[in-house]
Protein backbone atom coordinates (compact mmCIF):
# COMPACT_ATOMS: atom_id res chain seq x y z
CA UNK A 1 0.00 0.00 0.00
CA UNK A 2 2.54 2.46 0.97
CA UNK A 3 4.31 1.33 -2.43
CA UNK A 4 1.12 2.61 -4.58
CA UNK A 5 1.14 5.76 -2.31
CA UNK A 6 4.72 6.65 -3.39
CA UNK A 7 3.90 5.28 -6.62
CA UNK A 8 0.94 7.75 -7.05
CA UNK A 9 3.23 11.12 -5.69
CA UNK A 10 5.90 10.46 -7.86
CA UNK A 11 4.23 10.15 -10.77
CA UNK A 12 1.84 12.88 -10.11
CA UNK A 13 4.40 15.63 -9.02
CA UNK A 14 6.84 14.43 -11.85
CA UNK A 15 4.33 14.85 -14.52
CA UNK A 16 3.21 18.35 -13.31
CA UNK A 17 6.35 19.45 -12.84
CA UNK A 18 7.28 17.88 -16.44
CA UNK A 19 4.44 19.40 -17.99
CA UNK A 20 4.79 23.09 -16.41
CA UNK A 21 8.53 23.14 -17.93
CA UNK A 22 7.06 21.28 -21.38
CA UNK A 23 4.90 24.41 -21.34
CA UNK A 24 7.45 26.86 -20.88
CA UNK A 25 9.65 24.96 -24.16
CA UNK A 26 6.92 25.61 -25.97
CA UNK A 27 5.50 28.94 -25.00
CA UNK A 28 9.59 29.99 -26.27
CA UNK A 29 9.08 27.87 -29.20
CA UNK A 30 6.06 28.91 -30.29
CA UNK A 31 6.93 32.78 -29.33
CA UNK A 32 4.10 33.14 -27.01
CA UNK A 33 4.51 35.94 -24.27
CA UNK A 34 4.92 35.09 -21.19
CA UNK A 35 3.02 38.51 -20.02
CA UNK A 36 -0.13 36.84 -19.37
CA UNK A 37 -1.42 34.90 -15.83
CA UNK A 38 -0.16 31.93 -17.49
CA UNK A 39 2.95 32.48 -18.41
CA UNK A 40 4.03 34.11 -15.25
CA UNK A 41 2.75 30.98 -13.78
CA UNK A 42 4.64 29.08 -15.88
CA UNK A 43 7.94 31.20 -14.70
CA UNK A 44 6.86 31.63 -11.05
CA UNK A 45 6.67 27.64 -10.96
CA UNK A 46 9.72 26.46 -13.21
CA UNK A 47 12.44 29.16 -13.08
CA UNK A 48 14.40 27.75 -10.16
CA UNK A 49 14.73 24.62 -11.47
CA UNK A 50 15.63 26.10 -15.42
CA UNK A 51 17.95 29.26 -14.23
CA UNK A 52 20.94 26.90 -13.15
CA UNK A 53 20.30 25.06 -16.17
CA UNK A 54 20.45 27.31 -18.27
CA UNK A 55 24.08 28.32 -17.24
CA UNK A 56 25.30 25.26 -18.03
CA UNK A 57 22.95 24.06 -21.25
CA UNK A 58 22.94 26.68 -24.13
CA UNK A 59 19.82 27.57 -26.17
CA UNK A 60 20.09 26.34 -29.59
CA UNK A 61 18.58 28.38 -32.52
CA UNK A 62 16.47 29.44 -30.40
CA UNK A 63 15.16 27.01 -28.79
CA UNK A 64 15.48 26.58 -24.68
CA UNK A 65 17.31 23.34 -24.87
CA UNK A 66 18.12 24.07 -21.00
CA UNK A 67 14.44 23.65 -20.12
CA UNK A 68 13.86 20.60 -22.33
CA UNK A 69 16.97 18.87 -21.12
CA UNK A 70 15.44 19.51 -17.13
CA UNK A 71 12.27 18.03 -18.54
CA UNK A 72 13.79 14.81 -19.90
CA UNK A 73 15.59 14.17 -16.86
CA UNK A 74 13.33 14.99 -14.29
CA UNK A 75 11.02 12.61 -16.36
CA UNK A 76 13.72 10.06 -16.39
CA UNK A 77 14.24 10.27 -12.59
CA UNK A 78 10.83 9.74 -12.08
CA UNK A 79 10.51 6.16 -13.82
CA UNK A 80 13.71 5.55 -12.39
CA UNK A 81 11.77 5.96 -8.87
CA UNK A 82 9.28 4.46 -10.02
CA UNK A 83 11.01 1.26 -11.11
CA UNK A 84 13.02 1.70 -7.75
CA UNK A 85 10.00 1.31 -5.52
CA UNK A 86 8.58 -1.52 -7.71
CA UNK A 87 11.66 -3.23 -7.43
CA UNK A 88 13.13 -3.12 -10.93
CA UNK A 89 16.29 -2.23 -12.88
CA UNK A 90 15.55 -1.34 -16.13
CA UNK A 91 18.52 0.34 -17.32
CA UNK A 92 19.73 3.84 -18.08
CA UNK A 93 19.31 3.45 -21.85
CA UNK A 94 15.50 2.11 -21.91
CA UNK A 95 14.29 4.84 -19.18
CA UNK A 96 16.05 7.90 -21.61
CA UNK A 97 14.26 6.53 -24.61
CA UNK A 98 10.94 6.26 -22.64
CA UNK A 99 11.36 9.62 -21.19
CA UNK A 100 11.82 10.82 -24.58
CA UNK A 101 9.09 9.13 -26.12
CA UNK A 102 6.89 10.63 -22.72
CA UNK A 103 8.05 14.11 -23.80
CA UNK A 104 6.65 13.85 -26.82
CA UNK A 105 3.51 12.43 -25.74
CA UNK A 106 2.92 15.08 -23.54
CA UNK A 107 4.06 17.28 -25.73
CA UNK A 108 0.96 16.39 -27.76
CA UNK A 109 -0.85 16.31 -24.74
CA UNK A 110 -0.69 19.94 -23.89
CA UNK A 111 -1.37 20.87 -28.07
CA UNK A 112 -4.39 18.61 -27.54
CA UNK A 113 -5.19 20.59 -24.15
CA UNK A 114 -4.72 24.11 -25.71
CA UNK A 115 -7.51 23.05 -28.73
CA UNK A 116 -10.27 22.47 -26.22
CA UNK A 117 -10.00 25.18 -24.51
CA UNK A 118 -9.24 27.30 -27.46
CA UNK A 119 -12.58 26.04 -29.16
CA UNK A 120 -14.28 26.46 -25.71
CA UNK A 121 -12.98 30.40 -25.38
CA UNK A 122 -14.12 30.52 -28.94
CA UNK A 123 -17.50 29.17 -28.78
CA UNK A 124 -18.34 30.66 -24.59
CA UNK A 125 -16.56 33.99 -24.71
CA UNK A 126 -14.77 35.29 -27.55
CA UNK A 127 -13.08 38.50 -25.91
CA UNK A 128 -11.69 36.26 -22.80
CA UNK A 129 -8.39 37.57 -21.76
CA UNK A 130 -6.62 34.31 -22.66
CA UNK A 131 -8.27 33.64 -26.14
CA UNK A 132 -5.36 35.44 -27.85
CA UNK A 133 -2.78 33.06 -25.77
CA UNK A 134 -4.41 29.88 -26.41
CA UNK A 135 -4.93 30.95 -30.50
CA UNK A 136 -1.03 31.50 -30.97
CA UNK A 137 -0.75 28.29 -29.33
CA UNK A 138 -2.43 26.78 -31.54
CA UNK A 139 -2.02 28.51 -34.33
CA UNK A 140 0.74 27.38 -36.36
CA UNK A 141 -0.78 23.63 -36.51
CA UNK A 142 -4.68 24.84 -37.55
CA UNK A 143 -3.43 27.61 -40.13
CA UNK A 144 -2.18 24.45 -42.61
CA UNK A 145 -5.39 22.35 -41.75
CA UNK A 146 -7.80 25.75 -42.66
CA UNK A 147 -6.05 25.77 -46.37
CA UNK A 148 -7.85 21.99 -46.81
CA UNK A 149 -10.61 22.31 -44.24
CA UNK A 150 -13.05 25.26 -45.39
CA UNK A 151 -15.51 25.96 -42.84
CA UNK A 152 -19.29 24.74 -42.62
CA UNK A 153 -21.50 27.45 -42.47
CA UNK A 154 -19.85 29.47 -39.53
CA UNK A 155 -18.35 26.89 -38.16
CA UNK A 156 -14.34 25.91 -38.19
CA UNK A 157 -13.74 21.98 -38.16
CA UNK A 158 -10.16 22.08 -38.67
CA UNK A 159 -9.81 21.80 -34.67
CA UNK A 160 -11.50 18.91 -34.64
CA UNK A 161 -9.46 17.47 -37.98
CA UNK A 162 -5.97 18.67 -35.63
CA UNK A 163 -7.33 16.78 -32.51
CA UNK A 164 -8.12 13.54 -34.88
CA UNK A 165 -4.55 13.97 -36.08
CA UNK A 166 -3.17 14.19 -32.80
CA UNK A 167 -4.78 11.07 -31.58
CA UNK A 168 -3.77 8.93 -34.19
CA UNK A 169 -0.51 10.20 -33.73
CA UNK A 170 -0.93 9.86 -29.95
CA UNK A 171 -1.23 5.72 -31.13
CA UNK A 172 2.21 4.56 -32.47
CA UNK A 173 3.72 6.51 -29.61
CA UNK A 174 2.08 4.60 -27.28
CA UNK A 175 3.37 1.27 -28.43
CA UNK A 176 6.69 3.01 -29.53
CA UNK A 177 6.65 3.84 -25.27
CA UNK A 178 6.51 -0.09 -24.90
CA UNK A 179 9.11 -0.79 -27.19
CA UNK A 180 11.53 1.51 -25.62
CA UNK A 181 11.01 0.13 -21.68
CA UNK A 182 11.93 -3.24 -23.56
CA UNK A 183 15.04 -2.33 -24.45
Amino acid sequence: MLSQIALFLIDTVVTFLVLLLLARFHFQWLRVPFRNPMGEFLLATTSWIVMPARRVIPGLAGLDLATLCVAWLLQGLGLWAQAAIAGADPGWVPLAAVAAVDLVRFSLYILVFAVFVQVAISWINPDAPLGPLFDLLTRPFLRPLRRWVPPVGRVDLSPMVLLVILYVLLIPLNHLRIVAAGL
